[in-house]
């Protein structure tokens, strides 16, 4: 379906609804991260995102190919924002559909898990008590 990087708001319904058009998905699992307003005992105002242009889409593009190759998949969504955004935006979108549950859940898992650990993404944090922005480590 879509694998890509936006600084535009993600419809993660939308992109949810386009996903499964076809009777041959019995499983779509999707996972879709906001930005929230608290992290590590900080309130946080706003979070900010980079990437590596070009090595990020080919981290992405990679990682999609991975996944049809360890599940039977129909279709993949990856979809992440980079640039400023506040609370309550959509962060990133991930959904797989499968014939079948288990791959789905287990495809969708893995995806994220990467994403967190293999991708070329940075955060940065601004917290409403102090004007200094904080880089977040992977985990």
């Amino acid at each position: 379906m879509a694998t890509y990087i936006t600084n535009e708001a993600i419809a993660a319904g939308q992109r949810l609804d386009a996903l499964a058009p076809s009777h041959a998905a019995g499983a779509v699992v999707s996972f879709t991260g906001y930005v929230r307003d608290h992290n590590l005992g900080e309130a946080v105002s706003t979070l900010y995102l980079e990437h590596y242009p070009g090595m990020t889409e080919r981290a992405l593009a990679a990682l999609e190919i991975d996944a049809y190759a360890r599940w039977p998949l129909l279709a993949v969504d990856i979809i992440h924002r980079v640039g400023e955004l506040t609370l309550g935006d959509v962060i990133v979108f991930v959904a797989v559909a499968s014939a079948h549950r288990q791959a789905a859940f287990e495809a969708a898992s893995y995806l994220m898990d990467q994403l967190k650990t293999h991708i070329p993404l940075w955060k940065r944090e601004c917290h409403t008590a102090s004007t200094t922005p904080v880089w977040l480590i992977p985990h």
